[in-house]
């Protein structure tokens, strides 16, 4: 990444929001940096009444339409790599998914230990986003705007948890 880009995204607030506080600005993989990075707030999160994180999730995402826009019209493309806000709400989504269906269904997945929900909500989470499986793919290769940004990863959130919620029932067989 050049410094000069970092600059620009340090000195303006909506790009700093949009990459994750910086996270984006990572040169290998920003996108799976970024969806570590949000690990650190969801790990907060979880442990507040459920409605923050739900309503953390929702108002992250309707900032990151707007937030994704301007980087899309600031950076002059469409879903700049440096935008990752889109994976923290993605990464949120699929483990809120993922521990809403262990909490209803105690019984069935038992208590897994919580490293390895994380783990495989994240792994789940990145696959999903990288693989985009329908309809994220015609999400993202047909709008191209803040909102498109956002809804292709929240789409493939809603994958990542099917998926992260079948690798947890087999594992607890």
């Amino acid at each position: 990444m050049s410094g000069r880009l970092a600059i620009r995204v340090l000195r303006d607030p909506a790009l700093l929001l949009a990459s994750g506080f910086g996270a984006g600005l990572s040169p290998v993989a920003p996108g799976t940096v970024g969806s570590a990075v949000a690990l650190l707030p969801y790990l907060a999160l979880r442990e507040a009444a459920w409605w923050w994180l739900w309503g953390a999730i929702a108002l992250t995402f309707a900032v990151g339409v707007r937030a994704s826009a301007h980087a899309i019209r600031v950076l002059g493309r469409a879903d700049p790599q440096i935008v990752v806000l889109d994976e923290w709400v993605g990464q949120w989504l699929a483990l809120a998914l993922i521990e809403l269906a262990l909490g209803l269904h105690s019984g069935v997945f038992g208590a897994p230990p919580s490293w390895l929900v994380l783990v495989t909500g994240f792994v789940a989470f990145r696959a999903c986003d990288i693989v985009k499986p329908w309809p994220a793919r015609f999400v993202d290769r047909t709008m191209h705007d803040g909102f498109g940004t956002m809804l292709d990863d929240a789409v493939a959130a809603l994958w990542a948890a099917a998926l992260g919620i079948a690798i947890l029932y087999t594992l607890a067989l």
